[in-house]
C-alpha cells in the first residue's frame, strides 16, 4: 500500500480543491482514483450480516463480512467497509493486498437491544499495465433489523414476513430516520447550506449509484464521481480526522455521512456530526 501525506484538515469549513477533500492525516495507506478500466470486471462482490442466535452474557453477535473477486490479478486491491446501527457509525473493516484478484473479510460485533444495522462497502482494484494506470470499483450494501426484546426470542430478519417483524421495522426506522432528519438540520443550519441546490443522500444509499447514473449524468461521469469520492472519505473519515490542535477525532459514534452534490456539478458537500457533538464539513471539488 503506498504512502501520502494528507493536506490539512478543516473542521467546520474544509477548502474546495481539485483533489478529493483537503485534510491532513498521519501517513496512512490510501485508496487513489484512476481512470476506470471497463475490460476489468468484478466476478464476485457482497457484504454480509448474519445474526448469530444465541446470546452470551446478555449479548449477542453479528457476524459481518465482505469478499470481493476481480476477473483478474491486480497490482493493488482494497476493499472497506462501513457499519452503521440506528444512524451512527459502529465499526470499520478494511484489508489490501498486492497482485491478488480476491479479497475477504470478517469480524464479530456484539451489542444487545434492538438495531437497525447497515453496512457498505466499497471494493477497489489498482491495474498496471505497462506504463498505464487503471482501476475497477464497486459498491456492495447489507442491512439487517435484529430484534432484542425482554418479551420475544432474539430474532433478525432483512424484509418482514409477520405482523410482529413489520412493527419492528417500523419502530427501527422511524427511530433512525427522525434522528438523521434531527441532526441534518442542525448540520445544515449550521453550515447555511442552501440545501435546495443539492441532490442529499446518506452514505448506505449510494449504493443505488452503483449501475445507474446520477440525475443527467452519464454512467462514466458517475463512476469517477463515485470513485473520487471515496478516495476522499476513505482519508477524511475512514481514517479518522486530524484536527487543528493535532488531536485525532475518531469516525466511530459519528453519523451516517450526509452527501450533498450540487445540482450543478461543481463540488459536493459531505456533513457529519462526531460522536463528541462536534459539526464537520468536508468539502470536494468535482472537475
Amino acid at each position: 500500500m503506498r504512502k501520502i501525506i494528507i493536506p490539512i484538515v478543516i473542521i467546520v469549513a474544509a477548502f474546495l480543491c481539485s483533489v478529493p477533500f483537503y485534510f491532513h492525516h498521519l501517513t496512512k495507506e490510501t485508496i487513489i482514483f484512476f481512470p476506470i478500466d471497463p475490460r476489468a470486471t468484478f466476478k464476485e462482490a457482497k457484504t454480509t450480516l448474519q445474526l448469530h442466535p444465541q446470546k452470551r452474557e446478555e449479548k449477542y453477535s453479528l457476524l459481518w463480512s465482505t469478499t470481493s473477486s476481480l476477473d483478474r490479478s491486480a497490482y493493488l486491491r482494497q476493499d472497506i467497509s462501513l457499519l452503521f446501527a440506528d444512524g451512527r457509525l459502529v465499526d470499520l473493516l478494511s484489508k489490501w493486498e498486492r497482485n491478488r484478484q480476491t479479497l475477504t473479510q470478517r469480524k464479530k460485533i456484539e451489542d444487545k437491544d434492538s438495531h437497525f444495522f447497515q453496512a457498505i462497502s466499497f471494493h477497489h482494484g489498482e491495474l498496471h499495465e505497462g506504463n498505464a494506470i487503471t482501476s475497477s470499483q464497486t459498491m456492495t450494501s447489507a442491512y439487517l433489523y435484529v430484534v432484542d426484546s425482554p418479551y420475544s426470542p432474539l430474532a433478525s430478519f432483512r424484509r418482514p414476513t409477520n405482523t410482529n417483524e413489520k412493527e419492528w421495522q417500523r419502530i427501527l426506522n422511524k427511530t433512525t430516520n427522525e434522528f438523521l432528519r434531527y441532526k441534518a438540520q442542525a448540520l445544515v443550519s449550521h453550515f447555511s447550506i442552501r440545501k435546495q441546490q443539492y441532490y442529499s443522500l446518506y452514505l448506505p444509499d449510494l449504493i443505488m449509484y452503483n449501475e445507474q447514473p446520477l440525475p443527467d449524468l452519464s454512467m462514466k461521469k458517475t463512476q469517477e464521481i463515485i470513485g473520487k469520492f471515496w478516495e476522499g472519505i476513505y482519508k477524511s473519515y475512514f481514517l479518522g480526522i486530524k484536527k487543528e490542535d493535532g488531536s485525532i477525532l475518531s469516525p466511530i459514534g459519528s453519523t451516517v455521512p450526509l452527501i450533498l452534490i450540487s445540482k450543478d456539478y461543481s463540488h459536493l458537500i459531505v456533513l457529519i456530526e462526531a460522536k463528541n457533538g462536534e459539526k464537520i464539513q468536508l468539502i470536494q471539488k468535482i472537475n
